[in-house]
């Protein structure tokens, strides 16, 4: 893929981010696509022929190209008596609900049958979160004229990444909503995204994409000033009529309550809106990823259904508030154009 390649993709330097968990929809990365930009499909969370049918869907909604995110399965040892313990505090929660908090397991997200998936299928690009892949997976894709992108969130990781054989890097700044998606779940700081588009374009040459903190034109031209090829907004479009957002989720993102790191809910570092839950729950929080996102799942599916945003994940980016309820084509229309008006 490369520059040139990677230029094709798109006539605006917009990547709609894959939001798993449900704001990702099919509707939502054709119309991104249609709009001139790269829209994504979510493949965390779902089966493999749920994939399936969701690339099938947008292929009947537009011939742009688009992209399928994966999550790279890595098992970090567990606490299994600290995730014992979070359970049981969960206790309360799960009687308001009425359910049964899940038991903490881990699973690799269906990872060889969506491989073989996206190699049948042949979306434009797969991108990663969470890790990048070996280099032979990497070739794999590649040599069915897949692109790879690998997500990173230290010039390290970009290293990694580009030694692996990417042909792009998603660098994933502080400001980024949803999980964090270092390839270890470290506790160290993260770098806001002008700092890391620095850092890591001294370490690469690829074609990189911001992610973190970007809801409008003039943010992807400050992107692009910073070494950017192309901005990645998630949370600017979750208010979409196209996005698959809960009602709960839709009336945080009206409101300015401030967000914050927690692992509350998955026992990996996300960024999300702060709610009673994140209050109560977060110092309690043990590391474990997935295995701790089993355990709330079914309490967040059932707050979910009643309208209840206090206690569901409330993922979104620290500039949430730029987020507004119009169609993803008019957006990413008026983005574009903020951003040719904005660069010099």
């Amino acid at each position: 893929m490369r520059t040139a390649a990677f230029d094709e993709l798109m006539e605006a330097p917009i990547v709609g981010a894959p939001l798993s968990g449900g704001p990702s929809t099919p509707e939502l990365a054709a119309a991104v696509s249609e709009a001139g930009g790269f829209g994504f499909i979510a493949a965390g969370y779902k089966t493999a022929d749920d994939v399936r049918d969701e690339v099938e869907d947008v292929r009947g909604r537009t011939l742009r190209p688009f992209g399928v995110n994966l999550f790279v399965p890595t098992r970090a040892a567990a606490d299994d008596a600290a995730l014992a313990a979070y359970r049981e505090s969960l206790a309360g929660e799960a009687e308001r609900y009425g359910v049964e908090p899940g038991r903490p397991h881990w699973n690799d997200d269906e990872w060889e049958r969506k491989l073989a998936l996206v190699e049948r299928e042949r979306p434009s690009v797969v991108s990663f979160t969470f890790g990048c892949p070996d280099a032979s997976v990497v070739a794999r894709l590649r040599d069915v004229g897949i692109g790879v992108w690998c997500t990173v969130t230290r010039p390290t990781e970009a290293k990694l990444a580009a030694a692996a054989g990417a042909d792009a890097i998603v660098v994933q700044g502080a400001e980024a909503g949803g999980h964090q998606a270092s390839f270890d779940d470290t506790d160290a700081a993260p770098i806001g995204l002008l700092a890391l588009l620095q850092l890591v374009r001294r370490v690469t040459e690829l074609p990189l994409v911001a992610a973190g903190g970007i809801a409008n034109g003039r943010g992807v031209a400050g992107a692009i000033a910073a070494g950017a090829f192309a901005a990645q907004i998630g949370t600017g479009l979750m208010l979409t009529p196209e996005a698959g957002t809960s009602s709960a989720h839709r009336e945080a993102l009206a409101g300015d309550a401030p967000t914050a790191l927690t692992r509350a809910f998955t026992g990996r570092r996300a960024r999300g809106i702060v709610n009673r839950f994140m209050l109560e729950h977060d110092a309690a929080a043990p590391r474990g990823y997935p295995y701790v996102h089993h355990v709330t799942s079914p309490i967040r599916a059932a707050a979910r259904a009643v309208g209840d945003g206090g206690g569901i994940n409330l993922w979104a980016g620290q500039a949430y508030e730029l987020a507004e309820a119009l169609p993803a084509a008019i957006l990413v229309a008026r983005w574009a154009d903020e951003t040719r008006r904005a660069r010099p």
